[in-house]
């Protein structure tokens, strides 16, 4: 059966730091984390089909997300389970500082999977293929894995979305920046955070980051901005989303729950205005919870919030 929303990357086992108690001890909450994984869930959650491509370790924290991709209705038709390597995990600490990442992915299973593993019909079927900067930066292999499911999209018209989600730990600037312009240079779609851009590009200012979007190639722009909401553009017009009111306490992958609904409402009929509203009410939503999986809301809760 033909899916809509195709991601690829790299899952990752969370185990995210609750409050300090009494006591003084720390505990931390398992769940699941790994930017694209969550934003197919995201998408699942807003009724789309969706199907994740990567491989995880024949390993307990693999059979977790066997598990839970299954749960959430996401395809596994194409996930590889690697008997020889281990499913990456990582710990999310808070502080007056907002949240800290510590991941553990050095050769992890996702990192080798490859262009022979990805799926032509699956991606060719599809009405939307979505990666991310993490998704080329885990390692050269999974670079070309990326490559190669853009070039099958794009043989087959199925729109290609990109999240540049940079990540220092995983590369220097320069190559990020010249792996993932070159990525997006064709793709449809580029959805960059504000941090991400300012560090990517060198640029500073909204309109000339989104300028410089719009020259590689997409036709659309969402640059998000956190607490200060998005900026929506074209080459003929910009419009700024403005923050969905939320109380939040873990901000772990808002960024994705944002790309995965505003991706699936695009899917399902919604101009790309009222997609980010959408996308950013479930992403306010998501803050309000801990973790990057669990607090990501399903459609009735959003619609019942943009409602009022």
């Amino acid at each position: 059966m033909s899916v809509d929303f195709v991601a690829i990357g790299e899952p990752m086992l969370e185990f995210n730091q609750l409050p300090v108690g009494a006591d003084g001890a720390r505990h931390y909450l398992e769940g699941y984390g790994g930017d694209t994984s969550n934003a197919a869930i995201a998408a699942a959650r807003q009724g789309v089909r969706a199907a994740y491509l990567t491989a995880i370790g024949q390993d307990w924290p693999g059979d977790r997300f066997m598990a839970l991709w299954q749960a959430e209705g996401v395809d596994v038709s194409a996930i590889r389970r690697d008997p020889a390597r281990q499913t990456a995990v990582y710990f999310v600490t808070h502080d007056t500082n907002g949240h800290a990442f510590l991941p553990y992915r050095r050769d992890s299973a996702a990192c080798f999977f490859g262009p022979d593993d990805v799926p032509e019909a699956l991606i060719a079927g599809a009405k939307m293929l979505y990666a991310s900067g993490i998704s080329q930066g885990i390692s050269p292999v999974a670079d070309a894995a990326v490559r190669r499911a853009i070039a099958i999209a794009r043989a087959a018209g199925v729109p290609v979305a990109y999240d540049t989600n940079y990540r220092a730990k995983l590369w220097a600037p320069g190559p990020a920046a010249a792996a993932m312009h070159a990525a997006i240079a064709e793709c449809d779609i580029v959805l960059p955070s504000l941090d991400d851009a300012i560090t990517l590009t060198g640029l500073t200012e909204t309109d000339a980051i989104i300028d410089f979007y719009l020259r590689l190639g997409p036709k659309l722009v969402v640059l998000k901005r956190g607490a200060e909401g998005a900026v929506l553009a074209t080459a003929e017009r910009r419009e700024v989303i403005p923050p969905f009111p939320c109380r939040p306490v873990d901000a772990t992958g808002a960024g994705d729950a944002f790309c995965g609904s505003f991706l699936a409402r695009l899917i399902l009929g919604d101009t790309p205005a009222q997609a980010a509203r959408y996308a950013g009410c479930a992403a306010a939503l998501k803050c309000e919870g801990y973790g990057a999986v669990a607090p990501i809301p399903h459609a009735a809760r959003v619609l019942e919030m943009l409602a009022g």
